[in-house]
């Protein structure tokens, strides 16, 4: 007898229709065997099915049992298979009263003892469901929450198979999860960190609130203690808050890398990412047999932080360079070629040399020019050029430490940023791009024109800093975005002036 059972698969964030095809024959043993291109996990299902199976009391005849999982050329992974599988062979062997399964996607791993485990990737296919035309989704308990956000999909979450037999075989009603969207994404959206914690360094929040008005990347330098990595937690709290969409894609990302809590169920916070500096190629980028999604995709709509950059291995510093201009990652294999969204601020943090007080007017540096040098050409100067301002983080003062008055909170930035982003927004939305970083050549003549003032401006800067094209470009991008946090329609003198002063620390250091 033959029994169809829909279920899912993931590749890259999104998620494709897999159907689980079920059948028994004649034979002298129970035997299962599973075609259809499965990996590992797939192919071990079948132990797993059977032991649950057994545990829950189904006593299966001896027959032989073939599962195909189509279409048959596209390679399956992971351990989601298990539940529709387990309910194919109870369909085929008369214990699902139900004929035809038609609308109804599963998915979930299965213990031995038939309880139902989380998978990755439920709201990628759980988005695909509602593509499909399927208006109904069983899934694990812990992975109902993400799933009922996607709305037009009625999602019922189970703990085991028996409890699924007895929704399918109507002894058991079939009662929807509920979720408020609006409401979970508010309640997610709370940060712990806040710019209030910050004493002093008021140059370099000011250089950290332009960055995050027009998404620029930022570096920042200075010795170790000045409150670089303080200063860099709490960019995501004056951010823009995270619109519907942004959230949703945002937790597809951390849905198929099995990092969201199953009581979060959408992530409203901006993401923040900060490797270690000895993360590889694809740990960044991401990378595997069948890729998963790595760090710069995980920073998604948020920030990627990466503290001590020349600690970094060059290689994995130069595979930024073109994802930071294009916005996203494509990883290619022998059999599929995946592209994963990547556009994130770049947030940076690096000492002026190996001891890490270089400059410092109170501890005297022991690194030689050589030394430093070295040090400093860890990193190249294409990179340098893709970020937008360096900035100098001198180590605080005892007078500021002691300061009892707190500092301006993230509200009070974000509410700047957030006006500056809607002017943005408005001048830049007809071409398709939404902050002032993404500007492109075209746009930049259009909407930065210079005056007469901060032409010459401009000219000496580029005479005397020896500045590239590129950077060039970016002064103009930095200018137009502190002119927009004044509500100005014009760049004037000293918005090039302070602009550049954000692009001088690399000819400061670099030469």
């Amino acid at each position: 007898m033959l029994y169809r059972v829909q279920s899912a698969a993931v590749f890259g964030i999104r998620a494709y229709p897999i159907s689980v095809e079920v059948d028994l024959s004649s034979g002298e043993k129970l035997n299962m065997m599973t075609v259809g291109l499965p990996d590992t996990a797939v192919r071990e299902s079948s132990q797993r099915v059977r032991a649950a199976l057994r545990n829950c009391g189904y006593d299966l005849p001896a027959q032989h049992i073939t599962i195909n999982l189509a279409p048959a050329d596209v390679r399956k992974e992971g351990s989601g298979f298990d539940l529709p599988v387990a309910i194919g062979i109870l369909g085929a062997s008369g214990f699902v009263h139900s004929k035809s399964l038609a609308g109804i996607l599963f998915l979930g791993e299965l213990s031995l003892d038939g309880s139902v485990r989380p998978v990755k990737g439920a709201l990628p296919m759980a988005v695909m469901a509602r593509e499909e035309g399927l208006n109904r989704l069983v899934v694990p308990e812990a992975n109902a929450r993400e799933a009922a956000v996607v709305d037009g999909v009625s999602t019922y979450a189970v703990r085991s198979l028996p409890q699924v037999v007895e929704l399918l075989n109507g002894r058991q009603p079939w009662i929807p999860l509920v979720v408020d969207r609006e409401q979970l994404l508010v309640q997610n959206s709370h940060y712990e960190a806040d710019f209030r914690d910050v004493k002093g360094q008021y140059q370099a929040k000011r250089a950290i609130e332009i960055a995050t008005a027009g998404g620029h990347n930022i570096l920042l330098i200075g010795p170790p203690g000045s409150g670089k990595t303080m200063l860099a937690r709490r960019i995501p709290t004056i951010m823009p808050p995270m619109s519907f969409d942004e959230a949703i894609e945002t937790t597809k990302i951390h849905s198929v890398a099995g990092l969201l809590s199953e009581k979060k169920g959408l992530i409203g916070t901006r993401p923040f990412r900060a490797p270690h500096h000895t993360i590889s190629n694809a740990g960044l980028i991401g990378g595997g047999p069948i890729p998963r999604p790595g760090e710069v995709s995980l920073a998604h709509n948020g920030v990627l932080f990466l503290d001590e950059l020349p600690e970094f291995q060059r290689n994995v510093l130069d595979v930024l360079r073109q994802l930071l201009e294009d916005g996203d990652v494509t990883i290619s294999r022998a059999s599929m070629s995946l592209t994963f969204p990547a556009r994130f601020m770049l947030a940076a943090a690096m000492n002026p040399c190996q001891c890490g007080f270089y400059g410092d007017s109170l501890r005297q540096c022991p690194c030689t020019p050589p030394m430093i040098q070295r040090y400093l050409s860890r990193v190249s100067g294409p990179l340098l050029d893709r970020i937008d301002l360096h900035i100098q983080v001198p180590a605080v003062k005892y007078k500021e430490l002691a300061e009892e008055t707190g500092s301006e909170d993230s509200k009070a930035i974000r509410d700047r940023v957030l006006s500056a982003r809607q002017i943005q927004f408005r001048r830049l939305a007809p071409f398709g791009i939404y902050c002032n970083a993404q500007m492109t050549p075209r746009t930049l003549r259009r909407f930065c024109r210079l005056d007469a003032g901060s032409e010459r401006q401009m000219e000496n800067a580029i005479t005397r800093l020896g500045l590239s094209a590129r950077a060039y470009d970016r002064v103009l991008r930095v200018a137009r975005t502190i002119a927009d946090l004044e509500g100005l329609d014009g760049i004037s003198a000293r918005h090039v002036a302070e602009a550049i002063q954000y692009r001088s620390l690399d000819r400061t250091y670099w030469q």
